[in-house]
């Protein structure tokens, strides 16, 4: 008897975004030429502007796609709780969570659903581009594929170096490569899946941590759930567009640093404030 491995019913994107539509923007164009359709997208916005909420409600329109905009006033990087609100909202049964600034590949929920299994949660990562292709890719260069091509990419000014073989669309290629890499196979934030239902049985995000591992945090009480990770850096692509880091400091760096070791050290599997509020 052949055993069929049931795959998710449903399927929905989260995109973490704040104030920068022109970004946000180049990644929807993305997330509307996927090869899945049906797919519930959720906007987690930590207090950006009018000019994100107009960029949505006309994606809604133009591409017509179910987008569902979940907002918070801007107190500063507050993305755990954002998330948590947006994961809250989603109806979804499995859910793949990204950033304003990573641009998927036509097939990237596509691989993420192939690739799901119950008891694990998949980690992505991204191909980093210049500031200058950043700014330069059109609508026209998503639709042709050409930003995903090399000999394209290479013309407009990228360098050349080995990390350029996770744009390789060999199918036997990215399956070795995942196996041998020697990148932990964490929850990133940037190109990361899993159940909701996991996710939820862990709390969410812990809100007390800002930049800097908190996504980390989130995927290592996934494994003390007893929830095992696969690597797909090299399978699902999505393409980072450059951008400076001003919320990045060293007092949050090491407040997170110190959470995560406590994480760690006590087995903690619920983060205490999270989506239920435990303290």
């Amino acid at each position: 008897m052949i055993t069929v491995k049931k795959g998710p019913e449903s399927v929905g994107v989260i995109i973490s975004t704040y104030n920068n539509p022109a970004w946000l923007e180049k990644v929807l164009w993305g997330f509307s030429l996927q090869t899945v359709s049906d797919v519930e997208f959720i906007i987690a916005d930590d207090g950006s502007g009018q000019s994100t909420t107009d960029l949505i409600n006309r994606f809604k329109t133009e591409f017509s796609m179910n987008i569902k905009h979940v907002w918070q006033k801007d107190e500063g990087f507050q993305k755990s709780r954002i998330l948590n609100k947006a994961l809250e909202k989603a109806e979804s049964e499995y859910l793949i969570f990204t950033d304003q600034d990573c641009i998927p590949r036509k097939d990237f929920i596509e691989t993420h659903l192939r690739l799901a299994r119950k008891g694990f949660f998949l980690s992505g990562g991204y191909f980093k581009l210049p500031m200058s292709i950043s700014m330069a890719l059109t609508l026209e260069d998503l639709k042709n594929e050409s930003a995903f091509n090399l000999k394209w990419l290479f013309a407009h000014g990228l360098k050349k170096s080995f990390k350029c073989s996770k744009l390789w669309k060999w199918r036997f290629w990215s399956r070795f490569m995942n196996l041998i890499t020697p990148t932990t196979a964490s929850w990133n934030g940037c190109n990361a899946s899993g159940w909701k239902s996991d996710m939820i049985a862990i709390n969410g995000f812990n809100e007390d941590m800002q930049y800097g591992g908190q996504d980390r945090e989130f995927g290592e009480r996934l494994w003390i759930l007893g929830l095992k990770s696969r690597q797909i850096r090299y399978s699902a692509i999505c393409l980072h567009l450059d951008h400076k880091r001003p919320y990045k400091t060293e007092e949050t760096m090491r407040k997170n640093k110190a959470i995560r070791n406590e994480t760690r050290k006590t087995n903690r599997l619920e983060t205490p404030n999270g989506i239920r509020k435990l303290i």
